[in-house]
């Protein structure tokens, strides 16, 4: 009873404010006289003591923003003497907390106060959770403490068993704030303050460990940065000291790299050169091992390698052009014309001074399409011989990513200008003539369609302006002659076909095949062979035979490999002692030397081996990718047991071929008796018609009135005749519409050797194209119905029986 009432009696006690400083019991502070307040407490404490036993006693209370806290701490002063600074001080105690009560009064100037000490015992034993909590707050502070070189305090802290006494202990740590202090000290409960202190004490050593890992990467970097910088310093003293033993007394290297200087030097245009004085600001600020820096010395190389105002004259001699072109090209006369007509109008312009419109100058898109091997691609070299420009070859094929015309952005690893630009690059002029090979072997995919990205380049009206992804500054196309290639016309998208003036090449007549071979492939082969025109010659007869029976291509590549193929015959022998130079090649030496002709004419073949030696099978005429070609059709009839009604196509064709085969069993359904034509077999009977190689995909309606024919053979038992080809689509009327290639297809049955051709009579101005020696050889007939193509295919009839089996054709 007698501590109980002690831990309740009142207190007076004068008040010793702390401005934002807290001190809780256990804790041993000196305090600085000078100030007033704390001078007054600590002399009414003196007074007061002089009439009772102990040490003078003040209320320790903190004040914070002019607020005194709620709870208080019992101080006793220990000693009043001089600070180390030699000001009047006094080394106080805390004792005990103090609840703060009514103020009353007292002696001296002090303020005093009633309070009531707060009973701050915890029971023994300490149960095991404070235990645990206790040791923990000794293993936080034992660690912090190290970390500062404490080492003599860890001892004590160790020492301490009291909790109450643990927790006020975190009352000298220099991280907490006021705040938390003055929480420490409201917190009565010692269990409940030893939580807390533990907590503040672990978050401060998390921070600790954050703050040292930053620290400790920032001066890692720091280092590093200065190692590299020293090395580098380093090795720039000891290239100058090689270059001065070697007498060397600049840095080639150096002199490249002041692009600045290189810039106002070089004669760019306005906007061109202002980009690339923006770049080279870039360039001086950022750092030696920055990224960015060789990007932009890249960029900077690829603009200043540019031929920005850089052009070749034009040749302005329209016959000596034409005399080139004739020269290393025999027929093409659609090409040349163009060109000519390019050349001349060119010159009229340059002339009377309209050299440049509207910031456009006068170039070129031409499409070449037609067959391989026509010369499509060496065509391009001769123009721009003729032209006196210089050429480049761009090849298309195959390329599916958008950025391979227009360029990769400067943000990507890698990146370079499009082929457009490295074309331009790569001639060094301006003016180039540019040829974009097999234009229409351009794919798509994710990456964008190179097809439309080919737009712009190609548009006359938008080339003078064409941006590249990667130089990102306008270039000039607009002087640019462009030459496109292709096989075939329709896998060029229309758009693109638009901005380009087409010239077709249909293939070389039989003729033409011989002059180009006399005079280009005959003199390039016998170099090649190690041979000269002295020692081995090949006459007109030979060269015909090898174009019309070793060969039958619209172009002359075959033709080229057959004559390589004849004189390394030639000059194996030769070597071996087997043949003697000169030696003169004729049509009769052929077979010995390269074998048997693989292409016979169908009118040069036994009248029995002949594929329209029965009936049912009629000649057509068809446009492959390789140009035109002659296509059988063979039809038969099932017999009438099997039961097999309907109609069977075989050859792999096409919804529009097949459509084509109906119309004509449609049309000789309706029009058969008209026709004296037995149409009752083909209501109980089996139709088949077949295309031989039926490996490769067929369509197109241009074979209607060749299946019509084929199907009317059938049925009259008359044969189809041998030299007579066609081509035409069939209406169910019978009439025999318009269709194209009419060239291609007529220049494919003369290379056959048909003599007689059944085309559509809206097709005659179409034969303003084909060559003249071509047509003096072929009969041509223009028809409007099929009455008068079967008239006209169809041999007499003969007293032979019509067939009642099938046809094996």
């Amino acid at each position: 009873m007698a501590a109980e009432s002690a831990a309740t009696t009142p207190l007076t006690l004068p008040v010793l404010p702390l401005d934002d400083e807290v001190v809780l019991p256990g804790m041993v502070v000196p305090l600085d006289l000078s100030d007033a307040e704390v001078r007054a407490a600590v002399e009414a404490a003196q007074a007061a003591a002089r009439s009772e036993p102990g040490k003078p006693r003040v209320l320790l209370v903190p004040r914070v923003d002019g607020t005194y806290a709620r709870t208080g701490v019992l101080g006793t002063v220990e000693q009043v003497g001089r600070l180390a600074d030699g000001d009047p001080g006094a080394l106080v105690r805390g004792r005990g907390r103090v609840r703060i009560g009514a103020g009353t009064t007292g002696p001296g100037a002090a303020l005093w106060v009633e309070g009531t000490r707060i009973d701050e015992t915890v029971p023994e034993p300490l149960p095991g959770q404070v235990a645990e909590l206790a040791k923990e707050y000794k293993a936080l502070a034992t660690a912090w403490l190290r970390k500062r070189g404490a080492w003599q305090v860890v001892d004590r802290v160790q020492a301490i068993d009291d909790v109450s006494a643990l927790a006020d202990n975190s009352g000298y740590s220099p991280f907490l704030t006021t705040e938390q202090k003055v929480g420490l000290l409201e917190t009565t409960d010692p269990v409940a303050r030893l939580k807390l202190a533990t907590q503040q004490l672990r978050d401060h050593l998390a921070e600790q460990d954050v703050a040292e890992t930053i620290a400790k990467d920032v001066q890692e970097g720091v280092d590093r940065q200065q190692r590299e910088f020293l090395l580098r310093r380093q090795l720039e003293a000891v290239r100058k000291e090689l270059r001065e033993l070697n007498g060397d007394g600049g840095d080639p290297a150096e002199e490249s790299d002041d692009y600045r200087a290189r810039v106002e030097a070089a004669n760019l245009p306005g906007k061109v050169r202002e980009a690339a004085l923006k770049e080279v600001d870039k360039l001086e600020r950022s750092s030696d091992q920055s990224p960015e820096g060789s990007w932009i010395r890249t960029w900077l190389d690829t603009v200043l390698e540019m031929p920005w105002n850089e052009r070749t004259e034009d040749a302005y001699d329209i016959q000596g052009a034409r005399a080139v072109l004739d020269a290393e090209h025999a027929g093409l006369e659609d090409v040349k014309e163009r060109i000519t007509e390019y050349l001349a109008v060119r010159k009229r312009r340059v002339d009377r001074g309209l050299g440049v419109v509207g910031g456009r100058r006068g170039g070129a898109v031409l499409a070449l399409v037609g067959p391989p091997g026509v010369g499509k691609t060496s065509l391009g070299e001769s123009v721009a011989h003729a032209m006196g420009r210089k050429f480049v070859r761009v090849a298309l094929g195959g390329v599916r990513d958008e950025a391979e015309i227009r360029g990769h952005r400067r943000t990507y690893v890698g990146a370079l200008p499009g082929r457009i630009v490295r074309a331009v690059k790569e001639a060094g002029s301006m003016n180039p003539v540019v040829l974009l090979d097999e234009i229409d072997k351009v794919g798509s995919d994710f990456r964008g369609d190179p097809a439309a990205a080919l737009l712009e380049v190609l548009d006359p009206a938008q080339n003078h302006t064409f941006r590249d992804h990667y130089l990102e500054v306008e270039l000039d196309l607009s002087d640019v002659v462009f030459l496109a290639t292709a096989n075939v016309l329709e896998a060029i998208p229309e758009a693109l076909l638009d901005r380009m003036e087409l010239v077709r090449l249909d293939g070389y007549t039989e003729d033409e095949k011989i002059v180009i071979a006399r005079d280009h492939l005959l003199p390039r082969q016998l170099e090649r062979a190690g041979l000269n025109g002295e020692e081995v010659t090949v006459d007109e007869g030979a060269l015909r035979k090898l174009a019309g029976e070793y060969t039958r291509e619209a172009g002359v590549r075959t033709l080229e490999r057959s004559i390589a193929r004849l004189l390394r015959k030639v000059a194996a022998q030769h070597e071996l002692g087997e043949r003697e130079l000169p030696f003169t090649v004729t049509d009769g030496d052929l077979r010995d030397l390269i074998g048997r002709p693989h292409h016979v004419p169908e009118s040069a073949q036994d009248p029995a081996e002949r594929r329209t030696s029965v009936p049912g099978v009629a000649t057509g005429l068809a446009v492959t990718g390789a140009g035109g070609d002659v296509l059988y059709v063979e039809a038969s009839l099932a017999d009438p047991e099997t039961g097999a009604a309907g109609l069977t196509l075989t050859g792999q064709l096409g919804d529009v071929m097949k459509e084509s085969a109906q119309i004509a069993l449609s049309f000789l359904r309706s029009r058969g008796a008209e026709l004296e034509l037995p149409v009752a077999d083909l209501k109980d009977r089996g139709v088949h018609i077949h295309f031989p190689a039926g490996a490769v995909p067929k369509d197109g309606p241009s074979a209607g009135i060749t299946m019509t024919t084929a199907l009317a053979s059938l049925l009259s038992g008359r044969l189809v005749r041998t030299d007579v080809a066609m081509t035409g689509e069939v209406s169910l009327t019978g009439r025999v519409l318009p269709i194209g290639g009419v060239k291609q297809k007529l220049l494919a049955a003369h290379r056959a050797g048909v003599t007689t051709v059944v085309i559509p009579k809206r097709n005659e101005p179409d034969l303003d194209d084909v060559p003249a020696e071509v047509l003096d050889k072929l009969d041509v007939h223009a028809v409007t119905d099929v009455r008068q193509v079967l008239e006209l295919a169809l041999a007499p009839a003969t007293n032979a029986a019509r067939p009642q089996s099938p046809v094996a054709a």
